[in-house]
């Protein structure tokens, strides 16, 4: 059995994936990858995810250009769930230009912005 093949893929033949930074610890976000996004991470050496809302694959950076360069990967001990350890360059991971997705805090039963955005998407994105 391969590598690809002891992977729990769902339903839709994805997996869930977080990337870590690797200095820090700091979780940057969640995503998704299928078969050919997993092997293409571990190919490049940069992260490449299953973009569910576009329907294909999405080169971390593509755009932005806030790469996720891959210094290890790992499978959870019941292969559903896999963790990249990255280093992020340029600092940013989020699309909102934060340094990571999980900037959102509850406090007081609301969703409050807890980290600064530290880029306008708008100049990462025009």
């Amino acid at each position: 059995m391969t590598w690809l093949e002891q992977v729990k893929w769902n339903d839709d033949g994805l997996v869930p994936v977080i990337a870590q930074e690797i200095e820090t610890k700091q979780v940057l976000t969640l995503a998704w990858m299928n078969r050919e996004s997993l092997a293409l991470t571990l190919e490049t050496g940069h992260a490449v995810y299953w973009s569910r809302s576009r329907q294909r694959l999405w080169h971390k950076g593509e755009t932005s250009g806030h790469q996720q360069q891959v210094k290890s990967i790992r499978i959870d001990c019941d292969h559903d769930a896999v963790l990249l350890e990255v280093e992020q360059l340029g600092g940013i991971a989020c699309h909102t230009g934060r340094h990571h997705c999980f900037y959102l805090r509850l406090e007081n039963n609301e969703w409050v912005s807890a980290d600064p955005v530290l880029k306008d998407p708008k100049e990462i994105y025009s």
